[in-house]
């Protein structure tokens, strides 16, 4: 709802100034995050202009400064909001546990190594479709990406420890970061292949999905 005030002008005419209520500028904020994550992931965050990002909100230039300091600011919550959905997902798989489909571990691969995964960049795992720029931005937007990293190697160690009991922290340690490792590193090429040499991007993902589920 968007609230009017009335303002008073100096000849003693009224006039009406609209100002957006709590609601609607919580809306509007979330849809630059929304925007915001999908240009990111899809062209890199040094790519995106300011115009072109809110244009994709659906609203002006000058409200972007309303909302963010700066592009930077902005780029720490995406990076932050992206992973939180993410690991969310990776948090609820682990809920359902192992099923017909196999563990949980084996259905996180067969997910992640997937051509609609591939196919889907600018709304896919953000592992994969920040990790090539993350490395551009300033500390703050790498320690936002480092913080969800952290994330993915924290559920897999559970999830490893639950099917591999006989493990040591160590070794569960070291096969968490292979598996996230391999996984982003999967995609990756996958996705940098995909139009011009579509075989050998399946063949990528196809031979990582065979090899991290046994």
């Amino acid at each position: 709802m968007t609230i009017v005030l009335i303002s008073v002008k100096a000849n003693g005419e009224e006039e009406s100034v609209p100002r957006i209520s709590q609601q609607d500028k919580a809306r509007n904020r979330q849809n630059i995050v929304d925007a915001a994550s999908r240009l990111f992931r899809s062209r890199g965050v040094d790519r995106v202009g300011i115009d072109d990002l809110m244009k994709a909100a659906g609203l002006t230039h000058g409200g972007f400064y309303n909302h963010f300091p700066s592009k930077d600011a902005l780029a720490v919550e995406v990076y932050g909001a992206a992973f939180e959905r993410s690991l969310g997902l990776l948090a609820q798989e682990s809920a359902d546990g192992p099923d017909e489909d196999g563990t949980v571990v084996t259905r996180v691969v067969n997910g992640y190594l997937s051509p609609q995964h591939r196919d889907d960049p600018d709304g896919g795992c953000p592992s994969a479709s920040l990790c090539i720029d993350a490395w551009r931005q300033d500390d703050e937007v790498q320690s936002a990406y480092a913080t969800g990293v952290h994330g993915y190697l924290d559920g897999f160690a559970g999830e490893l420890t639950r099917e591999h009991p006989d493990l040591t922290p160590a070794e569960i340690r070291e096969r968490s970061v292979r598996l996230l490792s391999e996984l982003v590193g999967a995609m990756v090429l996958a996705r940098s292949i995909r139009r011009v040499e579509p075989e050998l991007s399946d063949e990528f993902l196809e031979t990582n999905r065979r090899h991290l589920a046994d």
